[in-house]
């Protein structure tokens, strides 16, 4: 995922509350100036968001092992080699807009940008992948999932700032109440979203969480092409929603993100980082969707993690009623 340290003055770092306060006062001032955009040490928020949910709902630790188990079992019985074979599962995509001004307003072209580049990274034909190392292109995947836009929900919201606490995906709370989850991916675009002392990019919910906040959370400035971004923020948004992990394994060397065919390493990667870069002693595979590196240096998907994705989707899977 692309990293942003400095945005313009022009692009809006307002708190949330409607009323005058001595925060929202401050950040208004920041509006004025050219402040740094701090992204948070996680800029995917998806792993922090899930400890919450964990410490709300302890039972959300059951239903996440039942997941896996059930992944394990597809894995172990070959389910996933009857998915896909044409390539062929579609995914269509809800996208709620929701924005206080204008610029967070995002047009239809920047939705329809952010499909395709989805279709490009699914289908193995994101455009920087003829630099992936040979040792890389040898487990390279496909994963045969094709998107769709279905249906874009615009909401003129107050809210000027999200926390990532799933408040957006309710009417109640000024956001947009989810559309039917198990069949459509539901994607939130909204403006920025303080966490840990920065900002993150987005995040997303695991299979076998509620289906009333189930999908992707994005901020509308990496969402599709923009100035900031190629898409690839929810490229690897939706590979958490398909039960990704990072690929370093949110832990040091021997952390595992559950995936054979992607190597060892100790933390995220920067930047665009140069091949070879050596950690836990095998090459890091920095550009693989599931890392931090930059969008134009995130290139790839493995067999293992399309095996992994794949067995969401058969049958008794969390997300089966979608591959029907």
């Amino acid at each position: 995922m692309k990293r942003i340290y400095l945005l313009a003055s022009a692009l809006t770092l307002v708190f949330a509350s409607c009323q005058k306060s001595s925060e929202e006062t401050v950040e208004e001032t920041m509006v004025n100036q050219q402040e740094t955009f701090a992204l948070a040490d996680d800029q995917c928020g998806t792993m922090g968001v899930l400890d919450e949910k964990i410490a709300e709902n302890p039972e959300l630790v059951a239903k996440m092992a039942a997941v896996e188990e059930h992944t394990q079992k597809a894995l172990s019985n070959g389910w996933t080699k009857r998915l896909a074979a044409d390539g062929k599962i579609e995914i269509p995509i809800v996208f709620h807009v929701l924005y206080n001004s204008a610029d967070e307003n995002i047009p239809l072209s920047q939705l329809q940008d952010q499909v395709t580049a989805l279709n490009e990274d699914f289908s193995m034909n994101n455009p920087g992948r003829n630099t992936i190392p040979a040792e890389f292109a040898a487990v390279e995947a496909n994963i045969g999932v094709r998107f769709v836009l279905e249906d874009v929900i615009r909401v003129k919201t107050k809210k000027r700032q999200w926390r990532p606490d799933d408040s957006m995906k309710f009417s109640s709370s000024d956001g947009s109440d989810v559309v039917n989850p198990q069949e459509f991916l539901n994607i939130w675009v909204v403006s920025n979203m303080p966490y840990r002392g920065g900002n993150i990019l987005g995040y997303a919910q695991f299979p076998g969480g509620s289906w009333a906040t189930d999908g992707v959370v994005m901020d509308h400035r990496f969402t599709g092409t923009t100035q900031y971004s190629t898409g690839r923020t929810a490229t690897h948004e939706v590979g958490h929603w398909l039960n990704l992990r990072h690929i370093w394994g949110d832990g040091g060397c021997g952390a595992t993100d559950y995936v054979a065919d992607t190597p060892d390493s100790d933390a995220a990667s920067r930047g665009c980082p140069t091949y070879p870069t050596v950690n836990c002693g095998t090459a890091d595979m920095t550009m693989n969707f599931m890392d931090y590196s930059d969008d134009p240096c995130l290139n790839m998907f493995t067999e293992g993690q399309k095996s992994r994705m794949l067995s969401v989707f058969a049958n008794g899977g969390f997300r089966a009623t979608m591959a029907d």
